[in-house]
């Protein structure tokens, strides 16, 4: 009898907790009509929730908030309801905070945090960024990007800065007007289940760029954008938070623009130790890309279980229809428009590191372009290991191949060239062992060998079926 006593008062004494660790927007003065710019309000129930020790912060089921930029805090869990949305406002006068510190070209902060630990987003609600709103004129494949005087307004939907202990799970987010989920110098981080959709015609929309961040788990996550969907990096604006490392990304679905899982290209420190399994990359530009240009490395990657969809778009976007890619050049001078922030201070010329160690398995790919790998010189990329690569070639839009695209590069970025299953230009060390290279029925002129090697050491080939486009071309060609 007296635990039939004790339990129910247990019972009544968590649920009476659990309230109070609740704090509703609405109770704050948010009102759901689609045009309150609701940021303080926000922020109010955010702040009280912080004070009192931590808690979940609600976006209540509904309607629509309109917000301005609002801070995360320490101990909260932004939780957004089933049939909430919060929608960032079109007001570009209120996004001011840039989103790279004093590089104001780049765009800025909507939803930010820095210097925070156990910091969370949760729920089955909508996070919008309003993205349209931020572009200039609609044009086939892209939307033309409004001019601007020093600083770009385009806000970046979510950016933590040295963040311990970050989840993000269940939301759906999407129409970011610049990068979606900014993670810089971040350590300890879960981001499961989420929707990720952006435009494929928005410019920059990157879905998850981990800046300088570590010990990072990505699962389960569908990610459509017009930039690349995940984006290992390291900036030079944030350079005191070190090596990007320990990456995993699995179970995920992914369609881009540009390259659906990308390392680089800015990347002055190292990035290593990084494990991609099990993902379906579909309709995109390029699917697993390493763009090496600043003089930090690449190390220790391993991509394994992966199918791969893809073909041309127009030059807006970076790639050329490369399954594969993995390059090492070094940036543009001072006197092209991609360098400024790019360059180590007082340089007018950057460096580029080494990439190795590199290794592919087990991916099944299609596309209009075949495997490309290459390098300034022969000693920035080395050990790449391809097994179980299966190629298959066929030409599927009317945007002109035969090139290969080396941008952003201190050397032609657009570069006519046969199209082969595997292109090798520059390297030491590559091993390909049990791959094939098909051809579909609609081929091109340019489309030539299974195998063309240019300035290769150390090519090695085990158990290849990598046939010529055409009777008459050499299935490998490899030259000095």
């Amino acid at each position: 009898m007296r635990y039939l006593i004790i339990i129910p008062f247990l019972l009544q004494f968590t649920a009476a907790n659990a309230q109070l660790n609740s704090y509703n927007i609405a109770a704050y003065g948010a009102i759901n009509d689609n045009q309150t710019n609701n940021a303080p309000f926000i922020q109010k129930a955010i702040d009280a929730c912080s004070a009192a020790g931590g808690g979940r912060v609600i976006i209540p089921a509904g309607g629509i908030f309109v917000s301005g930029p609002f801070k995360l805090r320490s101990f909260v869990e932004l939780h957004v309801e089933p049939g909430a949305k919060i929608l960032a406002s079109s007001n570009e006068e209120l996004y001011t905070e840039s989103a790279f510190r004093a590089n104001k070209g780049e765009g800025t902060i909507w939803i930010g945090g820095e210097n925070l630990q156990q910091v969370s987003i949760s729920g089955h609600g909508i996070i919008d960024g309003n993205g349209i709103a931020f572009m200039g004129k609609e044009l086939q494949d892209s939307y033309e990007l409004k001019p601007f005087d020093k600083t770009d307004p385009r806000p970046h939907l979510l950016t933590l800065i040295n963040c311990k202990q970050v989840r993000i799970s269940g939301v759906k987010i999407q129409n970011s007007a610049y990068w979606t989920v900014h993670l810089v110098g971040c350590n300890d981080v879960a981001i499961t289940d989420i929707t990720l959709l952006n435009s494929v015609k928005v410019r920059n929309s990157d879905g998850i760029d981990l800046d300088h961040s570590k010990n990072v788990r990505i699962n389960n996550c569908y990610i459509e954008s017009g930039d690349d969907c995940i984006c290992l990096k390291n900036r030079r604006e944030y350079e005191e938070f070190g090596a990007c490392e320990n990456i995993t990304v699995s179970n995920c679905i992914m369609t881009s623009s540009s390259c659906a899982f990308k390392i680089g290209s800015e990347n002055m420190d190292r990035i290593s130790h990084v494990v991609v399994t099990n993902c379906i990359i579909k309709n995109s530009n390029r699917g697993l890309g390493i763009q090496n240009r600043d003089e930090g490395t690449v190390s220790d990657v391993v991509f394994s279980n992966i199918l791969i969809d893809s073909h041309f778009f127009s030059d807006v976007w970076w790639g050329k229809a490369e399954p594969i890619y993995v390059t090492a050049y070094r940036r543009a001078t001072a006197n092209n428009k991609d360098a400024g922030w790019r360059l180590p201070t007082g340089q007018k010329e950057g460096k580029v590191g080494v990439v190795e160690r590199i290794y592919f398995n087990n991916i099944k790919c299609r596309s209009e372009n075949g495997v490309y790998i290459s390098a300034e010189t022969a000693n920035k990329i080395s050990h790449i290991y391809l097994d179980n690569i299966d190629v298959e070639i066929n030409k599927t839009t009317g945007f002109a191949g035969g090139v290969n695209d080396r941008r952003p590069s201190n050397v032609e970025g657009l570069v006519k060239a046969n199209t082969a299953g595997f292109y090798l230009d520059n390297a030491t060390g590559i091993f390909i062992n049990n791959c094939s290279v098909n051809w579909g029925t609609n081929r091109a002129p340019y489309f030539v060998h299974g195998i063309e090697s240019h300035g290769v050491k150390q090519l090695k080939l085990t158990g290849v079926n990598a046939v010529a486009a055409f009777s008459g071309k050499t299935d490998v060609q490899i030259l000095k």
